[in-house]
Parts: C-alpha cells; sequence; structure tokens
C-alpha cells in the first residue's frame, strides 16, 4: 500500500484548479445545512423525533445529551446522518419513549434548540433521509474572482466528480491507518461503529482512486466498453457492453447515470475498458481490495457525476465573498462541490 494515512491522495479536478482561493467557516454560521428526512412524522407510535437546530455540537454527543434527559440508553436514540460539528445544523432524533416523555422546554443545552417534537412509529435509521440543504459562505476571496461566475454556471449544467468528502477519512486521514491495520489482520476492531467506519473509508480511498484516474483522463462523463450504469433515480443497474449513440444521449439526459467500484467481494460488475481502467487505477490497492472481500462486503456502485441540485450563488466582489446555496442527496458532500469552485482553508 502506497498511499500515506497522514495525507489524503490528490484527487483530480474536474475543471482544473480552482483559481481562486477563499476562507471557509469563519464562523459557524458560515456552514449552515438542513437536514431532509423525505418524510413528515407519523404523529403516533412509541418513538418521539425532535427537530433540533445545533451550533458547533457533535451528533453523537448530543444524541448522549437527550438520552440521559429522557432516562433511556443511549442506542434508544436515532438519528439519519452525521452532521458537521463545525456548522449551525437542523436535523432530526428519535427516542424510543413508549409512555410518557419529559418536559422538552426543560432541556437545556449550550448551542442547541428543539424545533419540533412529534411523535412517530420508528427509530430513525442510519441513512434514512433523502438528503441536505446548503448554505456556505467563504471569504477572503482572492485571485482571479471575476472568473468565479463562468465556473459556477459550468459546474452547475455538468457536475462535480462524487468523490466522497475529506471527512469521511477521519482527521489527518486516521481513519485509513486504522483501516490499514485492520485490513491487513495487524488489529481487531471490536467497536462495531468504529469498525464500520474504517472499513468505509477504505472503500471510499478505492472509489476516490478509480474516479480520479477517469477525471484525469477526461472520461468520467464520457462513456467507455463495459460500463455499469444506473437507471435514473432507481438503484437499478444496467452493464453496457458498447456506448451505443442511444446510450450516450441517455446519458447526456441524466436518463443514465455512470458508476464506479465500491468494492467487495464477488467479480466485478464492469468489464471491457471500463474493467481495465479500473483495474489499473487499484493496481497499487490490491491487498486492500482482498482486505475488503474479506470482511464480506459484495460488490456494489456509486454514481462518477454529482448533480448539483437547487444551486443558487452571489458573489461579492467587494467585499471578496461568495455564498452560495444548493441541496444534495445522501452520501453526497459539500466539500466536494465546494472545492471545484475554490481552492483554500478553513478558519
Amino acid at each position: 500500500m502506497t498511499t500515506s494515512t497522514t495525507q489524503l491522495p490528490h484527487w483530480a479536478y474536474a475543471y482544473g484548479e480552482p483559481a481562486v482561493r477563499g476562507v471557509l467557516r469563519s464562523t459557524p454560521e458560515d456552514f449552515v445545512v438542513d437536514e431532509d428526512l423525505g418524510y413528515a412524522p407519523d404523529g403516533r407510535g412509541d418513538h418521539v423525533l425532535l427537530h433540533v437546530r445545533k451550533r458547533e455540537t457533535n451528533t453523537e454527543w448530543l444524541a448522549r445529551e437527550l438520552a440521559a434527559f429522557a432516562g433511556i440508553r443511549p442506542v434508544d436514540v436515532g438519528f439519519a446522518g452525521l452532521k458537521d460539528r463545525h456548522a449551525v445544523t437542523t436535523q432530526w432524533f428519535s427516542l424510543h419513549l413508549a409512555g410518557s416523555e419529559p418536559d422538552w422546554n426543560k432541556f437545556s443545552c449550550e448551542g442547541v434548540q428543539i424545533l419540533e417534537v412529534q411523535r412517530h412509529r420508528r427509530k430513525l435509521q442510519r441513512g434514512e433521509l433523502r438528503g441536505n440543504r446548503f448554505r456556505l459562505t467563504v471569504r477572503q476571496l482572492e485571485g482571479d474572482i471575476a472568473a468565479l461566475d463562468a465556473r459556477i454556471r459550468l459546474l452547475k449544467e455538468q457536475g462535480v466528480p462524487n468523490y466522497f468528502g475529506a471527512q469521511r477519512f477521519g482527521i489527518d486521514g486516521g481513519n485509513l491507518a486504522e483501516a490499514e491495520a485492520l485490513l491487513a489482520g495487524r488489529s481487531e476492531v471490536r467497536d462495531r461503529h468504529k469498525r464500520g467506519l474504517y472499513i468505509s473509508a477504505a472503500r471510499s480511498l478505492l472509489f476516490n482512486t478509480v474516479l480520479s484516474a477517469r477525471v484525469a483522463a477526461g472520461n468520467w462523463q464520457t462513456p467507455l466498453a463495459g460500463e455499469v450504469v444506473q437507471l435514473g433515480n432507481t438503484q437499478s443497474l444496467v452493464t453496457c457492453d458498447e456506448p451505443t449513440p442511444a446510450i450516450c444521449g441517455r446519458i447526456a439526459r441524466g436518463e443514465l447515470h455512470l458508476t464506479g467500484p465500491l468494492w467487495g467481494r464477488g467479480r466485478p460488475l464492469s468489464s471491457g475498458a471500463v474493467l481495465a481502467l479500473e483495474a489499473a487505477a487499484l493496481a497499487d490497492h490490491a491487498a486492500w481490495c482482498r482486505g475488503l472481500e474479506q470482511v464480506g462486503l459484495q460488490q456494489e456502485r456509486r454514481l462518477l457525476r454529482l448533480q448539483v441540485q437547487e444551486l443558487e450563488w452571489v458573489l461579492d466582489e467587494a467585499a471578496a465573498t461568495l455564498m452560495l446555496s444548493f441541496y444534495l442527496p445522501a452520501g453526497a458532500y459539500a466539500t466536494t462541490v465546494l472545492r471545484e469552485v475554490v481552492s483554500g482553508n478553513e478558519s
């Protein structure tokens, strides 16, 4: 394995390295996330759904605080996804409270506000959300600011590479170091949650590696022989032996979507030129591929392109500030969008 576990590899840019730098999260209010479950609470049932706004608050820490206040076990608290700590976010939590419930007006936690309380029939599960809405502010812009507008219009039309974000890999890539030890059999992780994080980090690294190779080659949106495509917004996958004009047209219209590998057990789903490309990109990661097969994961696929929905922006050149708002489906990363717009650091 040649990848550093303290510094993430560089993933290729779709439109060249941004010519503008900026600072993200000068304050938590510069990174606002609103969770969209995609459905309304049932209004009845043994669970209570809390709609919560939090500022600079860790999701898992807050879940434990809610459990302690309600007098239940932490395992009886559910949430759909982890939200950025250094941000202002809204999200839902479920608490198994078949009988009476506490007076939520008495719950006090710095930076936390309960917006809504509803009954629901079941516990929230990880990944059980439609997506998230983001409102981001980038300050102290430097460089060719005048070119930003055209660049954002381009990615609004063409989309961005659907990379897993850096947070997937932990602080300084720490999850990759743990994953390497786990997959090599040098460590045993009993904590189910941590084990899942490390395995997901390894799988995400392999996907990003393949996608970056295709971006660098200029074919991440161009179908090749042996593609595995997803049908619209379904989970159905089809292998395309040859990229016929009809298939290319459907991909251009967003009816079909190119995919990349989420590694696991079984034969790769791709074939032909795509299989050869994926094998070459992962040649230095053979041990990780074998390790992921041995932990029991099955071959899956993920979209190569992320279409940024509801994208709007305000560019204030005089104040050197950019404000972006957009919607992303579950599993997509706002930082993946932002890296194609500006480069820079978080304050």
